[in-house]
Formats: C-alpha cells, sequence, structure tokens
C-alpha cells in the first residue's frame, strides 16, 4: 500500500516555456511497497487570470527517446477553455519519477467529478493514481507496481466505479513464467511477462491491489483460435485491452488483443494469426473484489473478399458499454480487422455478436477511389456518447501495406439509435461484400453522421508507420451561466492523440488535436484555434524541445482526459 510522504512547494526560476520568465514547481510522493519514494513533479507556468474557472485536458506522455535515454515521462496539463488567452497551452507538466522510459500509455476513458485519475505504464507495469481536484496542479496520492500484481503485467486501460476504485485491464500473464495464484484461490500457469493469460485488477485510490482475478477461464480456450509463445499447457486468448462496466447490470466487458510481446519488435514480429484475439469476455462483478468470468465469445469473420491474413475479427482493441437504463447492449471495434460489433445484451449468458459497421464504408466518404479500406487500418478508441445517441471511433490509418502518404487516420461517428431501438432483436448485420463499402441495408445499421480525416504525417519521427488519431476522449463538460462546469450527456467536443507504441514499428506525429462535433449539422471539425503554441499550427505539438520542466525534447502523447478542478465545479 503507498502511503502519502510529502508536499513541498518552490519556484524555480528561468526554467519556464518560450515567453514564460519562471515556473512553480510543487511535488507530492508516495512510498511504494519495494521501499522506494515516487514523485510527481509540478513544474506550473503563470496565468493570466487564476481565478478564472477553466477546463484542462490531460495529457499522459512518454520521452520520445523510447526509454533509451533518461527524459521524464509526464502529464501534461492543456489550456482547453475556449475562449481563454492560453486555450491549447501546456500550463503544467506534472514529471512523475523516477521511472523514466515507462510507456505512459491509457488512463480512464472518462472524468467524472471526483475521480481520481489512474494512469498506466505499459513497460514498467505500474498503475500511477493521481489527484487532480486542485488542476491545473497534480498529485501523486498512490502507486501500484509490478509486484503488487503478480499474476498480471502490461496495465493497458481502467474503469473508474462509483466509490472510486478502478477496474485495470492487464493485457500480459504473470510476471514469471509458471503457475500463479490469484487473490480468489485459483490458479493459472502463464508464459510470463506480456504474455499469457492477461487479467482484470481492482486498483483502490491509495493504488492499493484490491483483487487481482485471472481473465481466463480454467480449461483450454479454443485451442483452434487461442496460440501462445510459448505454448501454454492450456491455451488462452486472454488479453484483456478495452475495459468497460456497467455497474447497474453488474457487468465488466473487456477485450482481447493480441499476446503483446510478440509485437513489441517490428524486426521479429510474429505473423501466426492465433496470436491476434478476437475474442470478448463478459464478467459479472456483483462482488466487486471478486469478478466472475461468464462469457468468452468469439467475434464471427466477415464478408470481405480476397483477405489474405487479417479478417475483420481480429485484434479486438476496444469495447464500449451502452449507458442509458433501458439499453443493456455493447460494442467491440477491431484494430486489424476494422470492424464494428454489437451484442444487445451483455447480461446474456451467451451473448451473440455480430458486425454492423466496416471501417471501409467510413474511407469510402473521403476516398472514393478504394485504396483505403477497413483491413489493417488501425481501428483504435471507441466510445458510445452517455446519451447513447453516438458511437464515436478513431481510426490510425496504419496499413503497412500502403506508402506513407497513401495512409490517412480519421474519426468518425455513427448515429446509433436506431440499432439499440430494435431491443434484444436487431436485424442489422454486415454479411455481404456490399455492405462492406456502403453500409448495412437492414433499417436498424447504424449511420454515418461524418468522418473527419486527420493526417499522421509522413514517415513519423522515427521513420516509421505514422499514424493518424490512435485515441480519444469525449469532453463530458459544459459551463454554465455562473462560469462553472457541470456535466452533460450533449456531447460537443472530443480530443484526439497521434500515437500507438514506437516499439512496435507504428509510432505518429505526436499531436493532440481538438475537434468539434455539431450534431445539428452532423458535422466534425477539425478546432483549428486549439493550435501550438510553439509552431502556432492546429493541434498542440508533443515534438518541441522545451517544457515547462526544461530541455527535453519531443515526447510521445498516448491517453488524453478532460476534466476540471473541484474550485470550479458546479453543484
Amino acid at each position: 500500500m503507498a502511503t502519502v510522504l510529502l508536499v513541498a512547494v518552490g519556484t524555480l526560476t528561468a526554467a519556464g516555456p518560450p515567453g514564460h520568465a519562471e515556473v512553480t514547481v510543487t511535488s507530492s510522493a508516495v512510498q511504494g511497497t519495494d521501499g522506494r519514494t515516487y514523485r510527481a513533479t509540478n513544474h506550473l507556468v503563470p496565468l493570466p487570470d487564476r481565478k478564472r474557472a477553466r477546463e484542462w485536458l490531460l495529457t499522459w506522455a512518454g520521452d520520445a527517446g523510447g526509454g533509451q535515454g533518461t527524459d521524464p515521462d509526464f502529464l501534461a496539463v492543456i489550456d482547453a477553455t475556449k475562449g481563454s488567452p492560453t486555450y491549447g497551452k501546456v500550463v503544467n507538466t506534472a514529471v512523475l519519477s523516477p521511472q523514466v522510459g515507462s510507456e505512459p500509455h491509457h488512463m480512464q476513458y472518462i472524468w467524472h467529478a471526483g475521480d481520481r485519475v489512474y494512469a498506466g505504464a505499459m513497460f514498467t507495469d505500474t498503475t500511477f493514481v493521481l489527484d487532480v481536484s486542485k488542476l491545473p496542479e497534480v498529485r501523486l496520492t498512490g502507486i501500484n507496481l509490478g509486484a503488487d500484481t503478480p499474476c498480471a503485467s502490461v496495465p493497458d486501460a481502467y474503469w473508474v466505479l462509483r466509490d472510486g476504485t478502478a477496474y485495470g485491464s492487464y493485457m500480459g500473464g504473470p510476471d514469471v513464467s509458471g503457475p500463479c495464484t490469484y487473490s480468489n484461490g485459483e490458479t493459472r500457469v502463464g508464459n510470463g511477462f506480456a504474455g499469457s493469460p492477461g487479467a482484470v485488477v481492482r486498483i483502490g485510490k491509495d493504488g492499493r491491489t484490491l483483487s487481482e482475478t485471472p481473465a481466463s477461464t480454467r480449461e483450454a480456450e479454443m485451442p483452434e483460435l487461442c496460440g501462445n509463445v510459448p505454448a501454454l499447457p492450456q491455451p488462452s486468448c486472454a488479453n484483456p485491452h478495452g475495459i468497460q462496466a456497467r455497474e447497474d447490470l453488474n457487468r465488466l466487458v473487456v477485450s482481447d488483443f493480441a499476446e503483446v510481446r510478440n509485437y513489441l519488435d517490428p524486426d521479429t514480429v510474429q505473423l501466426d494469426p492465433k496470436l491476434l484475439r478476437t475474442t470478448v469476455r463478459i464478467f459479472d462483478i456483483a462482488d466487486r473484489n471478486n469478478p466472475k468470468l461468464v462469457s468468452v465469445s468469439a467475434l464471427p469473420a466477415g464478408p470481405r473478399v480476397d483477405e489474405a491474413v487479417f479478417e475483420e475479427n481480429q485484434m479486438v482493441m476496444e469495447t464500449t458499454v451502452t449507458n442509458r437504463r433501458h439499453n443493456k447492449g455493447a460494442f467491440a471495434g477491431t484494430m486489424a480487422g476494422g470492424a464494428i460489433y454489437y451484442t444487445p445484451d451483455i447480461t446474456d449468458p451467451t451473448p451473440e455478436w455480430r458486425q454492423v459497421f466496416d471501417n471501409t464504408a467510413a474511407y469510402r466518404r473521403i476516398d472514393p477511389t478504394g485504396v483505403l479500406s477497413g483491413q489493417l487500418s488501425g481501428g483504435s478508441w471507441l466510445q458510445t456518447s452517455p446519451d447513447d445517441r453516438y458511437l464515436f471511433n478513431a481510426v490510425m490509418g496504419s496499413d503497412p501495406r500502403l506508402a506513407p502518404d497513401q495512409n490517412r487516420g480519421l474519426v468518425y461517428v455513427l448515429d446509433i439509435r436506431k440499432l439499440l431501438a430494435s431491443g434484444s432483436d436487431p436485424r442489422c448485420r454486415i454479411d455481404t461484400p456490399d455492405e462492406v463499402t456502403s453500409g448495412g441495408v437492414e433499417r436498424d445499421c447504424p449511420a454515418v453522421v461524418d468522418v473527419l480525416p486527420i493526417k499522421g504525417g509522413v514517415g513519423g519521427p522515427t521513420g516509421r508507420v505514422a499514424v493518424g488519431p490512435h485515441w480519444g476522449a469525449m469532453d463530458n463538460f459544459e459551463a454554465g451561466r455562473d462560469g462553472r462546469y457541470r456535466e452533460t450527456s450533449d456531447i460537443k467536443r472530443l480530443a484526439t492523440a497521434n500515437y500507438f507504441v514506437a516499439q512496435t514499428g507504428i509510432d505518429g506525429d505526436h499531436r493532440v488535436c481538438m475537434v468539434d462535433f455539431d450534431d445539428r449539422r452532423g458535422r466534425l471539425r477539425l478546432d483549428e484555434s486549439f493550435r501550438d503554441e510553439v509552431d502556432g499550427t492546429p493541434c498542440v505539438n508533443f515534438n518541441r524541445q522545451r517544457w515547462p520542466h526544461g530541455d527535453h525534447g519531443g515526447a510521445r502523447p498516448h491517453g488524453v482526459l478532460f476534466a476540471v478542478a473541484d474550485a470550479h465545479l458546479g453543484r
């Protein structure tokens, strides 16, 4: 269990970003279970009007040196307040030390007032727990280290419960190969760090491990689909990536991605399709500390023709639940497959998943030539709007078969109201080649509202595949007449980050962009007023030399999240 040690305040002169003579430095620290001190150090840029209510975009970023150097990982706090003189400015970098090269990854999907922020570091097997109640200042309140989750590794994403604790999806297997016993008393044999089977971990607001649950079944899982390297005595596809919950239904949905360590070196990548997962898992979480696996479903392949290796159902990157009480469904999206699936009832012990959209149909809106398609498109962040009207999807545009100047990332939005209104008996199913390119013909199929291309640059900073948006976040806040912010289910804005994981060979141009959504006109638009303070171009560019914490060069932004300080929240 992590223990808060101290909070200190000081002023550091002549270390601010361009145009600022000084930054204010504050720090907080906790002690990990390994006895070491872990620290969050803020570097706060002076604001012209400190008392003004602001909204912030939190961006979890890592050293662009890929862990080869000593530059720190940090949480960037960006002014996301439209009309503010510092809109788009990085006003704080909260450096998390002493770890470096940890490959900062995701935080939770959405932040609600009072929540801690859970930020995962894949390569160091660490989850940081952060207090953002006094933004732009950030405080470290807990840390969960690799030794705190001996049966799980490589944390990916988080879902925060109403009590403030969080479930984390851990893609990788036990830290050490062999049998591992979980907090529920069950034992699984794993093939080691970043291998299989992965786990679901519940983490407290202080960073303590509350439970560690195997994501795999006790028995062998579909040997015809599930490969492992090295082989396991009981094959498993359990490598959780996406994770979302419906507490009112006592259900947790996770999507399996891949046995990840086989894809962390582009020169030795495994081409066995059995290592690319096609499965979605649903847990009963009535006992929050003892999730019980109730179903493992293999997504069906789709109707595309001339598919060499990658079918629609491969590499299930994300899942997202519906939100309204009368809806019980969930969606899943695939990265290599570039398709979206749906099941109408996650409480069904044998849920039926069906394909309801293909990314190819979105690409046809911007590329009538047919060069760009869903296959290998890099389907990524997937999120239903809180009012269950829309489904947002970010697509990297990461097809390695295409020249860099041909690939195109995008964000698109689907109208899902008719699909959800069909209840437990949807008709939509993508099952013909024409529906791949034109969308489903059934009346309840999702309809494309708009598609916004966001190109990730040619070649990228590393010279590898440079992608458009991989991750995103909805802005779930609006300012009232009193100037204070309140949560809303009417989504008008998104943020995206152009970066995946460079060590896989898929990098990005390291920009964070703001996207406006006008649902009345059915339009997505890049917010060009959200500009980089250094080069003046739209989007915040993380390829810069100087930060509030000093001259540390470029950084790789991954997770993004909107948040508001307690003092500026309406009641």
